[in-house]
């Protein structure tokens, strides 16, 4: 039995992962903001405790109550639409705070605890808009990015003292993302329609009809925490991963296209 600790409970892959752990029989620490929305899940294996990842006092107290947990799992989070220059600084920084620096915020205060019984698993949830992005998801997707890169040192930083970490990738999930959790810019611009005017559009078409499962996903994160030896990154479902199969393709072919240019910018 293993006592799991997740951001972001209210719904979506949050809940989702919750209520697979708690029928696989393991222990559960549910928070969201608003702890009413997660009241139903409380049970003699389901602590409910309030976290608003924004808020690093509040954050560094929800940590402590908690005590000791094996697992970390940081969904919280929500989308931005719109281009870069349609977006405002307060969105962008409330979206960044968020995506980014709650996360981050969260591992902090957890790495003592962590450090301390020389185990532990941190799954961080990530976006196919961090695979390769999109026209539109420019905030969104940088900060998601920037989850990916500081998991990518925790892995190497936190190996030798027995603590794991992985990526989730998501594709296109049947969750509220598009509904309930994502913002759209506050000034949108004639100049963008056919760009991000054109992507927003098409998420909004896809709410209900996504292909993915967040029952399914939840059952592959639990797979992967009782391996032993999780990836760096699991991807989900058929989109992101025909989506990572292309970024890589790309990046290889750009990288040797322009070799001849980039190779020679040495000392002889």
């Amino acid at each position: 039995m293993k006592t799991w600790f997740i951001t972001g409970c209210s719904s979506g892959f949050g809940r989702a992962i919750a209520e697979a752990v708690l029928a696989a029989g393991h222990r559960v620490i549910a928070t969201a903001r608003d702890v009413r929305s997660i009241a139903d899940l409380e049970s003699e294996a389901c602590r409910v405790l309030t976290l608003d990842v924004t808020d690093a006092t509040n954050i560094r107290e929800t940590i402590a109550e908690a005590g000791s947990f094996d697992m970390l799992v940081n969904n919280a989070g929500y989308g931005l639409i719109g281009a870069v220059e349609e977006c405002d600084e307060d969105q962008i920084r409330r979206n960044v705070e968020t995506n980014f620096f709650g996360p981050m915020h969260v591992i902090r205060a957890a790495l003592p605890m962590l450090r301390g019984q020389k185990s532990g698993h941190i799954i961080n949830i990530s976006a196919a808009a961090a695979i390769s992005n999109y026209p539109g998801f420019g905030v969104y997707g940088a900060a998601k990015a920037a989850l990916e890169y500081l998991s990518e040192s925790l892995r190497l930083e936190l190996a030798p003292l027995g603590i794991r970490v992985t990526l989730v990738e998501p594709g296109p999930f049947r969750t509220d993302f598009v509904t309930r959790s994502l913002e759209k810019a506050s000034r949108p611009l004639s100049d963008y329609d056919s760009t991000s005017g054109k992507f927003g559009r098409l998420i909004a078409s896809m709410n209900g009809k996504q292909p993915g499962d967040p029952a399914k996903a939840a059952k592959a994160i639990l797979a992967i925490a009782e391996a032993e030896s999780p990836p760096l990154r699991l991807v989900l479902g058929k989109y992101a991963n025909d989506k990572a199969r292309r970024r890589a393709e790309g990046l290889e072919k750009e990288r040797s296209a322009w070799e001849a240019i980039g190779m020679p910018t040495e000392f002889s």
